[in-house]
């Protein structure tokens, strides 16, 4: 049993910046469990200012080059809100169909790539190849696939073109459509089908741990909340996406340059594991067969399933991209363009759900359709003051493991929260002291 425990992890890169995992232990009384954001601001609500909304979703969508779509769709429910801009039921359900897209490839890149590492443990994705190449190759394949909805809806799979303020600039062909259908209908379900087997096998290496916390997400009455719906939370119920100052309330703490969130409680948690918990009965049914298969039930209280919650979202988002495709072409594509001329000026809030979790963009515009004012709430900050209280009641639980499998346990933990994949790739550097 340690008594005695200075633990620093160093580097933790994430959100185009930098972290630090430090733990300190005293005398048996635990002083600080922390995650150490030091990154440097990036300025993009500084940078929208005076810009017209024409040009505020390009803008907004370099935040993030995984989740550029989410913030792309995400700006312009803000703009059109704020402008009064009525957008047709096919732009929403093109508009879902490409945040599938991007939720299942970013999901499977975390699972796959970043998390399963550490259940055979291993050191990378590099050495996941040598022992289970046909998983990598199938999570590649199903990228690719999120990739084709991307290319074919929006122009391009990072940082799309065509998503414009009140529609599209240009449609997909049905024969475009009917492709990428039965990409998902074939070789999609049975890639993921294959990847759910493997990952049921390792479901032993996922650490037994339990925190109950506030879960918030997006929730809709219609459908598994994504694109549209009301503020959730488990311990309080539904607000308007207008509201969202109100449930974020961001603060600041020492020992982080990116603001914490707070709720009902000290801390709350945003991502898959929040939607599975919030929005679980209105999963499709290859996805309720995932989560029987991976041993996920609501509610679950262990961060480290997350992973897991990703996983059935991916069975979900692929059936659900599978039934709007088909929904347009039994309508028939209808020729229509944008509809982007402002009818007020204003305030206008949008929320969707990103891979990561719940997202706010809010702008304030001018008469001459510039903006005034912006604000950005991304999930990772939200997720951050959980992440704390996850490692101020882990470390005491696991202080009689060896010090190799703290120092495993407390890595998994922030990979479970996904907070970046392009940062997350980098192994950590611990070093570990014992007084």
């Amino acid at each position: 049993m340690h008594k005695n425990l200075d633990i620093n992890v160093h580097h933790l890169t994430r959100v185009e910046g930098h972290g630090n995992i430090v733990v300190n232990m005293k005398n048996g009384k635990l002083e600080k469990a922390e995650l150490d954001i030091v990154e440097a601001p990036r300025f993009f609500e500084a940078m929208l200012k005076g810009r017209n909304f024409k040009e505020v979703a390009i803008i907004t969508s370099r935040i993030c080059g995984i989740c550029s779509l989410g913030h792309q769709i995400t700006s312009l429910k803000a703009t059109e809100a704020a402008l009064g801009l009525e957008v047709s039921e096919q732009t929403k359900i093109l508009r879902r169909i490409l945040i599938d897209g991007a939720t299942f490839q970013s999901n499977v890149l975390h699972a796959l790539f970043l998390a399963a590492p550490d259940f055979l443990n291993v050191g990378s994705v590099f050495q996941v190849v040598s022992s289970h190449k046909d998983v990598v190759l199938a999570a590649l394949r199903l990228k690719r696939l999120a990739n084709d909805i991307g290319d074919v809806l929006s122009g391009r799979a990072i940082h799309p073109i065509r998503c414009v303020p009140g529609g599209f600039t240009m449609l997909p062909t049905e024969e475009q459509l009917r492709k990428i259908m039965d990409d998902l209908k074939g070789q999609g379900m049975q890639d993921l089908k294959f990847i759910t087997g493997v990952l049921a096998s390792l479901a032993g290496e996922i650490p037994q741990f339990e925190r109950e916390t506030e879960y918030i997400s997006l929730k809709d009455a219609n459908e598994y909340a994504f694109y549209d719906g009301d503020i959730f939370s488990s311990d309080t119920g539904a607000r308007p996406v207008e509201d969202y100052l109100d449930v974020t309330n961001e603060f600041v703490v020492p020992h982080s340059t990116s603001k914490h969130a707070r709720y009902n409680r000290s801390s709350y948690m945003v991502g898959a594991l929040a939607r599975f918990n919030n929005n679980h009965e209105q999963l499709h049914p290859v996805a309720r067969d995932v989560m029987k298969e991976l041993g996920l039930s609501a509610p679950c209280y262990n961060p480290y399933m997350n992973t897991v919650a990703q996983m059935v979202e991916v069975a979900h988002c692929i059936e659900n991209s599978i039934m709007l495709i088909d929904q347009l072409l039994t309508d028939g594509i209808k020729q229509e363009k944008p509809a982007d001329h402002p009818t007020r000026y204003g305030r206008g809030v949008g929320a969707t759900e990103v891979p990561r979790g719940i997202l706010f963009h809010e702008y304030t515009y001018n008469r001459q359709g510039n903006i005034e004012s912006a604000n950005c709430i991304i999930p990772t900050g939200q997720n951050l003051e959980n992440i704390d209280d996850d490692m101020k009641k882990l470390v005491p639980e696991i202080l009689s493991e060896s010090k190799e499998a703290i120092t495993h346990k407390l890595e998994m933990l922030v990979r479970a929260y996904d907070p970046c994949i392009s940062c997350s790739v980098h192994m950590l550097d611990v070093s570990f002291i014992e007084e």
